[in-house]
């Protein structure tokens, strides 16, 4: 992930969504606990209850929503299609701008 500066990652079991892997989850779930990422499995440090937004969404809502339930990463659909992951930086980019 950060090799290629990528902030979260949606887990998905054919065309369901069942997790999200950040790097909030990385850190307490494999380093702190002296783990390594060749042994684990992507289910043991998913965070399972993944919030996401329809692609209409403004982004004041955005930002609310992230903010409210403490995310960093927003799943984005369209349609029942995950169509991208936007994140707090990237909103709050936005509303400034």
């Amino acid at each position: 992930m950060s090799k290629k500066e990528i902030g979260a990652i949606v887990v998905k079991d054919g065309d369901r969504v069942v997790g999200i892997i950040s790097e909030r989850d990385y850190a307490p779930k494999v380093i702190l606990k002296g783990k390594t990422s060749g042994n684990l499995a992507v289910k043991e440090i998913m965070s399972l209850n993944v919030i996401f937004v329809n692609h209409t969404v403004n982004l004041e809502e955005c930002m609310a929503l992230m903010t409210s339930q403490r995310i960093m990463y927003l799943p984005v659909f369209e349609n029942n299609n995950l169509t991208g992951i936007i994140s707090t930086g990237e909103v709050v980019e936005a509303v400034i701008h």
